[in-house]
């Protein structure tokens, strides 16, 4: 397991690429002042690893708050991700240059398919998807990616394609905490040496109500939040949490001066549903 020892040690991926071992997600992050004050809040509390999407329509207040961070362009880790509406060779090219301009960035350190079969096309969801990882693999070759991947993706929509992908994912974003750890994606994952990104770490805020949770943070003397992102750090994830309070941003960095027991870790393996589960693919209406 990669050492746990500050926010900015970083996973290797399967092309060689090092990310920083905890990202923070914007995911229902309104655009405008409050995205640009919690990613500056973020950055200020050492997060060098943001993450975007064009769904969320935030990316031009994370690309000034990026700017005006004063943080070096080489010393982040920035993802945003193709939208559903966008699926397609050159659609998929043309979404990639406009999340650019947005973010005012030349390249981001990694693109992903943002759900694998969108309601529109579930026809012919598996073609659509080749060609947009094609041309996700033109930009990598291009270096306007650094990396490529997937978010939502299961065994079946990995399994198609990889039928014509020249390069293998380097990411599965998925939602991924104790309330369900979708174990079959994590352990294919695995298999392929993707790594297993966790949004909605935090269970888009309902662990906080699970009593086992509140047992467990008393006795470490942390958060509920921090004891679940170091849960998510233990099995090798990489969370990505979300908030738009300074001090909760600050309050989620603080995750390596203690280790969760293996019976600790087991405990919380067991609260399975009692937070909601990923939604499936194949069933989405958008």
């Amino acid at each position: 397991m990669t050492a746990l020892t500050k926010l900015t040690d970083t996973y290797a991926l399967n092309n060689g690429t090092k990310i920083p071992i905890v990202g923070f997600g914007t995911w229902q992050t309104p655009d405008g002042q409050v995205a640009y004050d919690s990613v500056l809040a973020a950055l200020k509390a050492g997060y060098r690893h943001i993450d975007t999407a064009a769904a969320y329509g935030n990316e031009e207040s994370v690309g000034k708050a990026i700017a005006d961070s004063g943080v070096a362009r080489e010393d982040l880790f920035v993802t945003t991700k193709l939208w559903n509406a966008d699926h397609g060779y050159e659609a998929t090219k043309k979404a990639l240059a406009t999340s650019l301009t947005k973010l005012g960035l030349d390249y981001v350190d990694l693109y992903l398919i943002h759900w694998p079969n969108p309601a529109p096309m579930r026809d012919h969801w598996e073609q659509l998807n080749a060609e947009s990882w094609r041309a996700m693999e033109e930009a990598y070759a291009d270096r306007k990616a650094r990396a490529i991947g997937v978010s939502n993706f299961r065994a079946k929509h990995l399994d198609a394609l990889l039928k014509t992908a020249k390069v293998v994912p380097a990411v599965n974003q998925i939602f991924l905490n104790p309330s369900d750890t979708q174990d079959e994606v994590v352990a294919y994952n695995r298999a392929h040496d993707i790594l297993s990104e966790a949004y909605s770490p935090l269970g888009t805020g309902k662990i906080f109500g699970i009593p086992e949770l509140k047992q467990l943070a008393d006795r470490y003397h942390k958060t509920v939040a921090q004891v679940v992102l170091r849960w998510s750090l233990q099995h090798g994830f990489l969370p990505l949490p979300k908030s738009v309070h300074a001090d909760r941003i600050e309050q989620n960095t603080d995750l390596f001066d203690f280790e969760l027991s293996t019976a600790d870790m087991q405990t919380i393996d067991g609260l399975h549903g009692v937070a909601g589960l990923a939604k499936d693919p194949d069933q989405t209406d958008f």
